[in-house]
């Protein structure tokens, strides 16, 4: 049985594909499968209603000569096509993903009685399983974002073979979000996302019929266009659709079932067990990884933390101090300050911070504690190839001041040592930090 295809505001050129408008004459649920593009919806209204004085266009259908209850009118048939096409059906439609648009609220004298925008004319569906529900659209967000980074999911979905065909000219200008965060691939099927994981295709079931969100193509030739959409379509018909069995299905058992049902059992809790030894190795990697950021990190939240987490490797016992950290180990106390930054070499703001604090430290009555300065200068450079990362009145006052002044790749050399020795971190690491005078050196290490 052949196909009956419609679109609408969507120009197709394609001889299987009968054309319409929003609020044109031809029924939605009067073919099998539909392409709309809901870009144009608001524009009835748009020119029509202008903004009031908070920025939503409102208006009475009791005074607007009918205007409104025209809107409200067309709003309501094609939400009932599109259900009937979805539910009756089981007719697949294929909608753009755009923002929501400019709304219209509609107001009679007992307050607001409808808002619509782009989607409104969408039927509404609950799905629910043990712990999540989805309720589309009503906790849909249609976020205005716009980008070319679409990264198909892989999922062998037939529209990704669409999207595939049209890579490069895809342009999103929304994104599909859940406001209760419901992760939408227990209901659905997520076809591609961008960079920052949101979601920009998607499908989602009415019983047996299909609702496809895809991003709009820019530039693409009507009928090349046409002719990848229908392809997709065409082959949707051999996927089976979301239906849900009733409870006395298993009871109809068919040869070689029952055991690829134990095959799936058994391969399922394999991979649980897997997922959790990766998330047991990923933490314990995420473990080792966090002394790298002592090498590239900057600022009081990301570099100061990572120098902490390199002098606990270390073996020290390590508080934060305002800007500063105290370090206390059998060896020997020490107050560290750290820095980095996009220059060459860091000046002299933490020195004189170091000192005031291993001052105040004399004064307070605390006892005299070894100074050390943590520098980083050029972070986006290989450690290997940074110049000289402090100045010269840096290492002067260091050396009179007998502070130890150490670089974040020296430091990141020390806790290498230190993680390769089985037995902890040994004290003569701890001692060489304490006993270096001026500008540290690798050779100092025995």
């Amino acid at each position: 049985m052949a196909i009956r295809y419609l679109s609408v505001d969507w120009r197709l050129d394609h001889p299987e594909v009968r054309t319409d408008g929003f609020f044109g004459r031809r029924s939605l649920c009067g073919v099998d499968i539909v392409f709309i593009d809901p870009e144009r919806v608001p524009e009835r209204w748009v020119h029509d209603v202008p903004p009031q004085g908070d920025g939503i266009r409102r208006t009475d259908p009791q005074r607007d000569r009918g205007f409104g209850r025209t809107i409200s009118g067309w709003i309501e048939r094609r939400r009932g096509e599109a259900d009937d096409l979805l539910r009756v059906r089981g007719g697949i439609l294929v909608c753009r993903l755009r923002p929501r648009g400019e709304p219209l609220e509609l107001f009679s004298a007992g307050g607001r009685e409808e808002r619509a925008d782009r989607y409104s004319w969408l039927p509404p569906i609950a799905l629910v399983d043990r712990h999540h529900q989805l309720s589309f659209p009503t906790n849909g967000r249609f976020l205005a974002r716009c980008g070319d980074d679409v990264r198909l999911a892989q999922s062998g979905h037939p529209f990704e073979a669409y999207l595939e065909g049209m890579r490069g000219r895809i342009i999103y200008e929304s994104v599909y979000q859940d406001l209760l965060s419901t992760p939408i691939e227990r209901f659905g099927t997520v076809l591609a996302r961008n960079a920052a994981g949101d979601v920009v295709s998607v499908e989602i079931p009415y019983d047996d019929g299909r609702m496809i969100l895809v991003p709009p193509a820019v530039g693409v030739d009507p009928a090349e266009e046409a002719e990848a959409l229908v392809s997709a379509a065409r082959a949707m018909g051999n996927r089976p659709g979301y239906v849900t069995p009733p409870d006395w299905s298993p009871a109809y058992s068919l040869p070689g079932e029952d055991g690829l049902v134990d095959e799936i059992a058994g391969l399922t809790e394999r991979r649980a067990k897997i997922d959790a030894k990766i998330a047991e190795v990923r933490a314990r990697l995420e473990g080792i990884d966090r002394y790298k950021r002592i090498l590239f990190s900057q600022g009081r939240f990301t570099f100061v933390p990572a120098v902490a987490d390199s002098f606990r490797a270390l073996g020290f016992e390590v508080d934060p101090v305002g800007d500063l950290l105290e370090l206390r180990s059998p060896e020997g106390d020490a107050l560290v300050a750290a820095q980095a930054a996009e220059a060459p070499s860091i000046g002299l703001p933490p020195y004189r911070a170091l000192l005031e604090a291993v001052d105040r430290s004399i004064t307070e009555g605390a006892g005299h504690r070894k100074g050390i300065l943590v520098v980083s200068g050029s972070r986006h450079l290989d450690p290997k190839r940074r110049p000289t990362q402090f100045s010269a009145e840096v290492l002067r006052g260091c050396q009179a001041q007998r502070f130890c002044l150490v670089t974040a790749y020296d430091l990141f050399k020390l806790v290498q040592r230190s993680l390769l020795d089985r037995k902890g971190a040994p004290p003569a690491l701890r001692r060489v930090v304490l006993e270096c005078d001026g500008e540290f050196r690798e050779a100092e290490i025995r």
